[in-house]
């Protein structure tokens, strides 16, 4: 992918090349749009989804549990990427974070694209499927900032928490020296350059 310059791709622009890629898993073209908690992952992602006609949004936090926050890369795997291997529709379950469980499903079709948003989704366990890694480029001091504010200080006893399980899954497996694209959030809107991954090829 080309950079466009230093001013890099659009929102609009990306969107448009991602059916040029190839196919990751299946059928599916697989994008991951990782970075850091309270980055603005889930926005960049449904923008982005928009904007490529309507593609289905996959999000980590409903794979994730209270007790494994990180550990979801085996249930991702047997309800919706072994499906999408097989061309089928698939179906996952979605955890409840008040009720602390399981508790409800979603339908995902195997789309042309599917996106794949969360902390951790472009993981080194996933990368073989993925079509185009997205690092949302915020840094961790920022984004833990915005999703307190976010929350509202009830919830700040659980950011220290998920933060100290954050650093812990970058510092073993990190995503952004493997995106293919960093996304930048301008005062123009989101702006897509190669990342450090394209730079390496």
């Amino acid at each position: 992918m080309d950079d466009h310059g230093p001013a890099g791709l659009t929102l609009r622009e990306l969107a448009g090349t991602l059916d040029l890629l190839a196919p990751s898993c299946g059928p599916v073209r697989l994008v991951a749009v990782d970075g850091h908690a309270g980055a603005g992952k889930s926005t960049l992602a449904v923008r982005l989804a928009a904007e490529a006609g309507g593609a289905p949004v996959v999000h980590t936090d409903d794979l994730a549990t209270h007790e494994e926050p990180f550990g979801w890369t085996g249930r991702l795997t047997a309800e919706l990427l072994a499906p999408f291997r097989d061309g089928r529709p698939a179906r996952h379950r979605v955890y409840d974070w008040t009720a602390r469980r399981f508790a409800g499903e979603r339908a995902v079709p195997a789309a042309p694209v599917v996106l794949l948003e969360g902390v951790g989704s472009g993981r080194r366990a996933l990368r073989p499927l993925l079509a185009l890694t997205l690092w949302l480029e915020v840094d961790p001091a920022t984004a833990r900032q915005r999703g307190v504010r976010r929350d509202g200080p009830a919830l700040e006893h659980f950011w220290t928490g998920w933060s100290a399980a954050e650093d812990r899954h970058f510092a073993a497996d990190p995503t952004r020296p493997f995106a293919d694209l960093l996304v930048h959030q301008t005062e123009q809107g989101y702006r897509a350059v190669p990342g450090p991954y394209r730079h390496m090829e």
